[in-house]
C-alpha cells in the first residue's frame, strides 16, 4: 500500500460521525472503516496521500478535542497491518506468541506497525475494541528473540501515550492454543 493510514477514536458516536464527515470534507481521503465499538466509542480509519490524511486528522482533532480518545497518522504502514485488522493473515509455521493489550484501538495499530518494523515477526491479529470494552490487542508470532524485541518496542511506543495495558511472550504455545488462535 502506497497510502498513509490514520485513525481518530472518539468517546461518542455523534462526535465520531461528525468528525468523519469533516475529514471527508477537509481532504481527499478514503474511509476504510467507520464504526461504533464497545463501549459506545466511534472509530474512523482512513487512508490517502500523507498530506491529505494529516490535514483530515488535524481538522478532526481541532474541532472535537473534548471527546477525542486517541489518534494516529502512519505515513508508511507495514503492509501486513490490514491482514491483521481483518483477520485474514495466513500463518504457516507459528513459533513464539506475542500478545499486547492497549487502552485504545489507535495505540494497538501503531504498536503493531512498530512491532512489525522492529523484528522479523508475523502479525496474526489486531482486535480493535470488539467485545473488549474499548480495549484492543495484537497477536504476533516469530522466533522468541524477535517476538520479545517486537513486543518490548511496541509496549514502549504505546506506553509513551499512556495507552499500554499489558503484554506477554509465550515461547512455545501448546498446539491446542494455536488451534484456538489460528
Amino acid at each position: 500500500m502506497n497510502k498513509a493510514l490514520a485513525m481518530v477514536e472518539y468517546k461518542t458516536v455523534s462526535s465520531g460521525m461528525t468528525a468523519a464527515d469533516l475529514m471527508l470534507k477537509t481532504a481527499e481521503v478514503e474511509i476504510i472503516e467507520a464504526k461504533t465499538v464497545c463501549p459506545g466509542k466511534y472509530l474512523v480509519l482512513i487512508s490517502g496521500l500523507l498530506s491529505s490524511v494529516r490535514a483530515a486528522v488535524d481538522a478532526a482533532k481541532a474541532h472535537y478535542p473534548d471527546t477525542l480518545i486517541d489518534s494516529f497518522v502512519l505515513g508508511n504502514p507495514h503492509p501486513t497491518i490490514f491482514d491483521a485488522i481483518y483477520g485474514t493473515a495466513v500463518i504457516d509455521n507459528p513459533h513464539a506468541l506475542g500478545v499486547m493489550e492497549t487502552y485504545s484501538s489507535s495505540a494497538a495499530i501503531v504498536a503493531a506497525d512498530v512491532a512489525a518494523k522492529t523484528a522479523y515477526v508475523d502479525l496474526i491479529e489486531l482486535r480493535l475494541a470488539r467485545g473488549m470494552c474499548g480495549k484492543s490487542y495484537l497477536l504476533l508470532t516469530g522466533e522468541v528473540a524477535a517476538v520479545t524485541a517486537a513486543i518490548e518496542r511496541a509496549a514502549n511506543e504505546a506506553g509513551e501515550n499512556g495507552m499500554f495495558l499489558d503484554s506477554s511472550v509465550i515461547p512455545n504455545p501448546d498446539p491446542k492454543m494455536w488451534q484456538s488462535i489460528l
